[in-house]
């Protein structure tokens, strides 16, 4: 049975290591929004909590998605998780961003634009999740 104490400090070394990656890019700006509107558009958190991280036309956008859930996961599956996330930037004060989001087997888009404002804050400029899929009966 070798190596039992050293197997388990090393694990919790690979733990404390992929922790600390994780916080360093929850950090930057595209990954930071995505998990907020993750929790927004998943019915997580209040729509509310984007107040003031989000341009007035994106706001009224996610008024209008929020009570419908699109990403909230099928009953009894793990809440959905940010599992990749992308941008590009057009020009300087600009990131057009997208993220993948995973919940059980279903895999869903996320894309949104965040413009860095006067105040030196990102704020969200607009979200789209592409065609929602409902479940209209025949």
């Amino acid at each position: 049975m070798g190596g039992g104490p050293a197997r388990r400090a090393a694990a919790v070394s690979r733990t404390a290591a992929l922790a600390a990656v994780q916080r360093e890019r929850d950090r930057l700006p595209h990954y930071w929004f995505a998990q907020r509107l993750l929790l927004a558009l998943s019915g997580q958190r209040p729509v509310h909590t984007l107040l003031g991280h989000a341009l007035p036309d994106a706001y009224d956008q996610l008024i209008v998605l929020a009570p419908r859930a699109p990403l909230r996961p099928a009953a009894g599956c793990a809440a959905p998780v940010v599992r990749r996330c992308g941008e590009y930037r057009p020009r300087h004060g600009v990131i057009e961003a997208f993220a993948r989001i995973a919940s059980a087997d279903r895999l869903s888009a996320l894309a949104f634009r965040l413009e860095l404002g006067a105040d030196a804050r990102w704020r969200c400029a607009a979200v789209d999740l592409g065609p929602l899929v409902t479940s209209a009966g025949p």
